[in-house]
């Protein structure tokens, strides 16, 4: 009897962001999931050439040596190509990645992790958490500062202090461990731990088949709000005999989702060899797939990767994207709906006044080159109105400061009045001080070993 890799994927945008930042892959020797920053016009980059470039080790290493080998190197080609990029667009300078990756080598998990993306392994009724988060929190938790339950609720929870950026060099943790017969291997972005906790991931995974799981994980992350991107791929061993394992499937295309599947991303990332897969290629001659109803889109997929003809692939796909399209647009017209409602019935006033009371500081220009800024009211677009007004711009260059804090910024950080507002801004001036030395820390543009 032999061990086999069977896996599904599926990325959603969420509830609050209005572009997916996030990238997955999935195959039958391969899971990745990368979660960008930076903001949206730089991050869904990042991540996607983080997995395009992991990618390319498909099928590749013949020995769990091998695999540890290249999933290290691989970290640093990324940190390369994302430099490559942003030196053909230097707005793009902030722009970075987390990842999370498994290379499935003879019935082995070889994980190279790198941020806050996850991995977990739901052996029998146990579910371990097999990477470690790169993040202030966690070296606060590590430190015995906070309990993980005080860690779930702080407000920087999402500080990063390991990311590939392409400016400063980066360590990967990367280890083997031992698969079994009927374990189940998770991988996910915070966008699903940030509202699902542990204990209810077990219980979905040990209630669901592969492609349920994915499903189930993906909706109750959207049922809690959803803040951020929403990106889950699942593997499982399964036990073939091993003189019947058909070829057709270790040939299956793999399942690419979120930003890297997108073809508008894609075409921006010329340089970028993307994976072949279910996914409209720029490269090639055919001409995309209209439905009948609008453009044609690439929104996430959910497909399970076991054996699966190519043609079907594709229909199941099409037939998700319209069923997300539909989705999109039920949403869209109740948002216009309630706003409608809400100003016939003379509550613009009110609205408004609400909206004065919002608070958030964030990036005037772009994530390379703008400023710090204060804003009232929120940072979305609905409709084609702006819900934001800029009160006040610091003339604090966002380069200045400690990258991690850059991508904070890029995301937005909440303030619970304008006062609160300006003293964030005065927390980022004295950081972006710090790195005003001779020698700066680590984290600090040009510094070394960030």
């Amino acid at each position: 009897m032999a061990l086999e890799l069977r896996s599904a994927a599926r990325s959603d945008v969420g509830v609050v962001r209005i572009g997916n930042e996030d990238s997955g892959y999935a195959s039958a020797r391969l899971l990745i999931v990368a979660d960008g920053m930076g903001g949206h016009a730089a991050g869904e980059l990042a991540s996607a050439t983080a997995v395009a470039t992991i990618a390319t080790l498909e099928g590749l290493p013949t020995s769990v040596a091998e695999a540890f080998n290249a999933l290290t190197d691989s970290v640093d080609d990324i940190g390369d190509s994302i430099a490559n990029v942003i030196q053909d667009d230097p707005e793009l300078t902030g722009m970075g990645t987390t990842l999370t990756a498994v290379y499935w080598m003879q019935e082995q998990f070889v994980i190279c992790h790198v941020g806050d993306c996850r991995a977990y392994l739901l052996r029998g009724d146990s579910l371990t958490q097999l990477t470690h988060d790169h993040t202030y929190v966690q070296t606060l938790v590590d430190a015995g500062r906070l309990s993980e339950q005080e860690a779930g609720a702080h407000p920087r929870r999402s500080l990063l202090m390991r990311a590939i950026d392409g400016i400063n060099p980066v360590e990967a943790d990367v280890m083997v461990h031992p698969a079994m017969a009927q374990d189940r291997l998770l991988l996910c972005s915070d966008g699903l731990t940030g509202v699902v906790p542990a204990e209810e991931i077990s219980a979905i995974m040990a209630g669901s088949d592969l492609v349920g799981s994915v499903t189930r994980l993906v909706d109750t992350a959207l049922s809690r709000g959803a803040p951020d991107n929403v990106t889950v791929v699942i593997g499982d061993v399964v036990e073939i005999v091993e003189s019947t394992i058909p070829d057709a499937y270790l040939r299956a295309l793999p399942v690419v989702v979120g930003a890297a599947g997108e073809p508008r991303v894609r075409l921006r990332l010329p340089n970028v060899r993307f994976p072949d897969d279910g996914q409209v290629d720029p490269n090639r001659p055919d001409p995309p797939v209209n439905l009948g109803d609008g453009p044609p889109t690439a929104e996430q997929p959910l497909i399970d990767s076991e054996i699966i003809t190519p043609a079907a692939r594709r229909n199941e796909r099409r037939a998700k994207d319209l069923q997300d399209q539909r989705r999109r647009r039920l949403a869209t017209a109740l948002i216009a709906g309630f706003l409608l409602v809400a100003l016939l019935v003379g509550s613009i006033l009110g609205a408004r006044a609400w909206l004065s009371q919002q608070w958030y500081v964030a990036i005037n220009g772009s994530p390379g080159t703008g400023t710090i800024a204060v804003y009232s009211g929120l940072p979305e677009v609905i409709l084609g109105v702006d819900l934001s007004t800029l009160q006040a711009d610091s003339g604090l260059p966002v380069g200045s400061l400690p990258l991690l804090l850059q991508e904070e910024v890029s995301k937005t950080m909440r303030a619970s009045s304008e006062a609160d507002a300006q003293r964030i801004v005065g927390e980022l001036r004295t950081a972006a001080a710090g790195c005003q030395t001779p020698t700066p820390p680590a984290g600090c543009p040009g510094s070394i070993g960030g």
